[in-house]
């Protein structure tokens, strides 16, 4: 036992963790109350979720180990969709089958979509308060503080030499100053990682710790490849997919709002490459003209609002749906703008979060018998490179709309930024605590005289 005042050794703690034998599993009331807590705590956007998730799941509690959770996380990137949610719900289905990733990926979206709800109710009916503006001033130098501490965290895991540490600058130049698509950006490092692999394989190998409830062995009977089970969660799939389609065009006919709704955040869903941001132009352009669910200035506000919930950044497809539902022709929605703006949120998250949990039942065994095979890791260790690059593109968007949202330096907000950021990264600050507090500091100066 280490003495009282006394730190064991970086050495020692990996000999200890080497030699201890594999923690029991996990019990299913045991993940659920994580899950749970997850989902309202989940801020900073993916890089700051998958940095929780790897710092509970591998460092502390020792549920699953570092190569099966970058494993996971290397095909989650792949994915359309939100890969936070998506890792989530593959670590809940290795853990506890498929109920552990419908749990798993339900309580990661559940607490943000409620607390959306609430915020776009408010936005729509009574507009841009004050108090409200000054908690999200505040709130925006302390997401983009996470977001870049998590980019820090996630790299110094992920970029384990030159030749990675220049995939990842490679892919910011190309998304930050070339502004190639984050697909083409994808598939460039996957082939790269693929050739890479072969002509120097120890650059693109990935070290694991292995006393962990979920580890390196064989993956469980539940994860094992099988057709019939392949056939039957796809069928499964589909009918959840098609069965609210025909009650929509049942009830309102193939143009109503919410079968519109359904079709349009489906393909939405599949072509979200690369996260919210990627789709985001996507969806302001075919919202604002194509079906006028927004009117010019609402996609920003949402996306504010979307920033500071928990949950994947890709819920602002939700505050799409409640504006669409709500500004709708009660004529042509059937419902009035409370019921329709419920509505148009139920049917946004629904339609666009269906495909991720479809993605990860029917992929995840084949992912499975992939680890340890190079000729599969070596892509993915690639484009996880590769996406630590588009992070900090990411964690730069950011810092220019909270710098400079209107042409001038905002000081306050980069201070708070820096305090934050320092917090995070020195001394490992509560991410709640950091929200909470820079919300109360921005009320605080947005109200204060003068």
């Amino acid at each position: 036992m280490t003495g009282v005042g006394t730190r064991p050794s970086l050495g020692a703690l990996k000999s200890q963790a080497h030699n201890e034998s594999p923690r029991p599993a996990v019990s299913f009331r045991e993940a659920f109350f994580f899950w749970l807590k997850l989902g309202f705590i989940s801020f900073g956007g993916p890089a700051g979720q998958i940095a929780i998730m790897h710092a509970e799941l591998v460092e502390r509690r020792k549920w699953i180990s570092e190569s099966r959770f970058l494993h996971a996380l290397n095909y989650c990137m792949m994915l359309p969709g939100p890969e936070a949610q998506q890792l989530a719900t593959y670590i809940g289905w290795l853990l506890h089958r498929t109920r552990g990733g419908i749990v798993a990926g339900t309580l990661f979206v559940l607490p943000s979509m409620f607390i959306l709800l609430a915020l776009s109710w408010l936005y729509a009916a009574y507009g841009q308060l004050p108090a409200v503006a000054g908690v999200l001033y505040g709130f925006k130098p302390a997401v983009t503080a996470i977001v870049a501490a998590a980019m820090i965290r996630i790299g110094r895991r992920a970029l384990k030499n030159g030749a990675l540490w220049t995939i990842a600058a490679l892919a910011f130049v190309a998304i930050q100053f070339l502004h190639a698509p984050f697909p083409l950006i994808v598939l460039s490092a996957a082939v790269i990682g693929f050739f890479g692999g072969r002509l120097i394989p120890h650059r693109f190998k990935v070290a694991g710790e292995p006393t962990t409830a979920v580890g390196d062995d064989a993956p469980p009977a539940h994860a094992q490849f099988s057709w019939a089970r392949f056939v039957r969660q796809l069928t499964i799939g589909l009918a959840l997919w098609v069965v609210p389609m025909i009650a929509l065009v049942l009830w309102q006919g193939w143009d109503g709002t919410f079968t519109q709704m359904g079709k349009f955040f489906t393909i939405a869903a599949l072509v979200t490459f690369g996260g919210a941001y990627a789709v985001l132009p996507y969806v302001t352009q075919a919202a604002l003209f194509q079906y006028q669910w927004l009117k010019p200035g609402q996609m920003i506000d949402g996306l504010a609002l979307g920033e500071t919930t928990p949950g994947p950044l890709i819920m602002v497809l939700a505050f799409v749906g409640f504006m669409g539902g709500w500004q709708a022709d009660p004529a042509a929605s059937g419902v009035g703008p409370q019921l329709g703006g419920v509505m148009g949120l139920l049917v946004a998250t629904y339609f666009t979060f269906l495909p991720s949990f479809l993605f990860i039942f029917l992929g995840g065994p084949f992912v499975e018998r992939t680890r340890g095979r190079h000729w599969f890791t070596a892509p993915l260790t690639a484009i996880t490179a590769a996406v630590v690059g588009v992070i900090l593109n990411l964690a730069v968007f950011f810092g220019q709309r909270v710098l400079v949202p209107d042409g001038r330096f905002d000081w306050f907000s980069a201070v708070l930024m820096v305090v934050c950021f320092v917090g995070l990264v020195r001394w490992k600050w509560n991410l709640i605590a950091v929200i909470a507090g820079c919300g109360a500091i921005g009320l605080a100066w947005k109200l204060a005289p003068g």
